[in-house]
């Protein structure tokens, strides 16, 4: 039989190493993720797409007058796509430069997670009804609170980053962001006047969130490099 050989004793750590551990749970003990918040904006907006789907009609009929009949409704479920979308991609790329959320951020995404659940009964009424005052006028009003639920989103986010907010930077001054809510207004009003107009600056306005923003990618790839 070999004698056993003699326990090993443990080293002494470091103080700055139980110090940067100490630091590094501190830290992850008072950061809230954002990778739940993400799935579940990621979930809610699959639903109210799948919402929006079976909210289409099919034609009463098998010619083209009957397909012609509910292309109102189709049309009004293209456009409201795209909204959802556009809000869809920016919450992606917004999000991609919080660095931590609390309470706020999260009753803050909720609030705007609500006003886009209330798309789908503003698209049906509207393709039904299509140029009648009041529904395009609630169609407006679908689109406006969204908006201002996105802005008040940001805000709370940016409020919670502090004044070197990495989001802040890369927003600069939001031209498009506080331009849209004044447009949604001009949509509800003239909508009593005449709801072409009405459906003209809707369409204007998707179309021009459409082009592509590079402001936070252009801000991820300089921090990349």
């Amino acid at each position: 039989m070999y004698p056993r050989p003699p326990p090993r004793r443990a080293l002494p750590r470091h103080p700055a190493a139980e110090n940067d551990k100490r630091g590094t749970a501190e830290a992850d003990v008072g950061v809230m993720g954002k990778e739940r918040l993400l799935a579940f904006t990621d979930g809610v907006i699959a639903i109210i797409i799948t919402i929006m789907v079976l909210n289409l009609e099919l034609p009463r009929g098998s010619n083209v007058a009957a397909l012609a009949a509910v292309a109102p409704v189709f049309f009004s479920y293209v456009l409201s796509f795209l909204y959802v979308g556009i809000y869809w991609n920016n919450h992606h790329h917004f999000f991609h430069l919080v660095r931590r959320v609390n309470g706020a951020v999260l009753w803050a995404n909720l609030h705007l997670l609500f006003w886009l659940s209330l798309i789908p009964f503003a698209t049906r009424w509207v393709g039904q009804f299509h140029f009648a005052p009041v529904p395009t006028a609630v169609y407006g009003v679908a689109l406006l609170m969204p908006a201002i639920a996105w802005y008040v989103m940001q805000s709370v986010v940016i409020a919670t980053e502090g004044e070197n907010s990495v989001l802040k930077l890369a927003l600069g001054r939001d031209l498009k962001g506080r331009v849209s809510p004044f447009c949604y207004l001009a949509g509800i009003f003239l909508a009593f006047v005449d709801p072409r107009l009405s459906d003209a600056i809707y369409v204007a306005v998707a179309l021009v969130w459409l082009i592509p923003d590079r402001r936070i990618e252009r801000l991820i790839g300089e921090s990349v490099e």
